[in-house]
Formats: C-alpha cells, sequence, structure tokens
C-alpha cells in the first residue's frame, strides 16, 4: 500500500471566507474519522484570508478516492459552492525526502 498526499487550494469569494472556513473545518473533523486519513490539516493564506489550502496525507489511493466521494465532501462543496471564486484546486502529490527525514515529510 503506497501512501498518497494531498495539497487542496481553497479560495473564497471576498466577503465569504468566514462560511467557506465553517465549512471546510466540518470537512476536516469529518475526514479525520475516516479511515486511512492519516493527516489533514486546513491552513489560511497570509495576506489573504480568501484562500484557504488542505494539506493531506492518505493511507492509499483507495483512501483517497472514498474521501473524494464521500458524503461529507459533497455537503461541504454544497454548503460552500456558490460562496467559492473557482472550484477547488485538488492536487495529488509525493513527498520528496530532503534533509532531515524527521523535519523533511510529513
Amino acid at each position: 500500500m503506497t501512501e498518497v498526499s494531498t495539497v487542496a487550494v481553497i479560495i473564497a469569494k471576498p466577503g465569504s471566507s468566514a462560511e467557506v472556513e465553517r465549512a471546510l473545518r466540518d470537512l476536516v473533523e469529518a475526514s479525520h474519522a475516516e479511515p486511512g486519513c492519516l493527516h489533514y490539516s486546513l491552513h489560511r493564506g497570509l495576506p489573504d484570508p480568501n484562500l484557504f489550502f488542505t494539506v493531506e496525507k492518505w493511507g492509499s489511493q483507495g483512501d483517497l478516492d472514498a474521501h473524494l466521494g464521500s458524503s461529507h465532501v459533497a455537503a461541504a462543496l454544497t454548503a460552500a459552492g456558490t460562496l467559492l471564486a473557482a472550484p477547488p484546486n485538488i492536487m495529488p502529490a509525493e513527498p520528496l525526502t530532503v534533509g532531515d527525514p524527521d523535519k523533511g515529510v510529513f
């Protein structure tokens, strides 16, 4: 089984960041309970409060696929959909360990 990392970039329309953040917080909490979720953190951009991103690590591609097809992802997209400046940009990634392996990979 190969772990899969993902970074998702979410941009709220101006004036909508509080509602988008609420939907994303709910999504993170539900995602933490999923089998195969090894890491799922939410971040807000600085200095742009309309920019959010998630950094995720899943046990396998199947775990990520199940997450993307889950009811709580659908609910978050429904809750935040009209409040987003663009569809979320979901980018699968593979970690490249550089330097200290304890600091170079999450």
